[in-house]
């Protein structure tokens, strides 16, 4: 009997990581709105019914794929330029990804909207605010939320359309733009 429990949690693990590894792949190809779970499973070779008892759902997994990418690692601040370069340029490729979602509207499920917003703060306000406050500014985690939210809008107007000249610059070149209007602000 025992035998049986270590196999099945031995699959367990292994489906769990053969769709993180697979989950992790498609969104950085297609991007978080046009993969499903359906392709998510498929690529994986498991039911795609274990998303939702592994992870909960697509935005949960999406932010485990997130969490094992990245894992404890300090992901470093968005004025730092190669960050904010990385920023813009898998804002391209990913689409209107969960973090960046729960910035401009609830999500529909309450426990992806608290883990969207935990990783939103973890990940991209708190390096600023630890920044801003060893830089002894004013008002630390507004201008850090400021910040976060200006890079958002501006991933958000690239992938719109509406601005010509946005979205076609590159991200490198955009971040150094960025980086140096909001130097100007000191």
């Amino acid at each position: 009997m025992s035998e049986t429990r270590e196999a099945r949690r031995r699959d367990s693990a292994r489906s769990r990581e053969a769709l993180l590894r697979a989950a992790g792949e498609l969104f950085a190809e297609r991007g978080f709105d046009r993969t499903t779970i359906r392709d998510i499973g498929r690529h994986a070779g498991v039911d795609p019914a274990l998303i939702a008892r592994y992870f909960g759902g697509k935005t949960q997994l999406y932010l485990a794929t997130v969490e094992a990418e990245h894992g404890d690692a300090d992901p470093g601040d968005l004025l730092d330029p190669e960050r904010l370069r990385y920023v813009l340029e898998r804002a391209d490729s990913r689409g209107l990804v969960p973090v960046f979602q729960v910035a401009v509207q609830r999500l529909a499920e309450p426990a992806a909207e608290g883990m969207a917003r935990a990783a939103l703060h973890d990940r991209l306000v708190e390096p600023l605010h630890r920044r801003f406050v060893a830089e002894g500014r004013d008002r630390p985690r507004l201008r850090a939320e400021m910040t976060v939210a200006a890079v958002i809008g501006i991933a958000l107007g690239r992938q719109s359309g509406a601005f010509d000249e946005l979205g076609g610059v590159p991200a490198d070149e955009l971040g150094a733009l960025l980086l140096g209007t909001l130097a100007a602000e000191h």
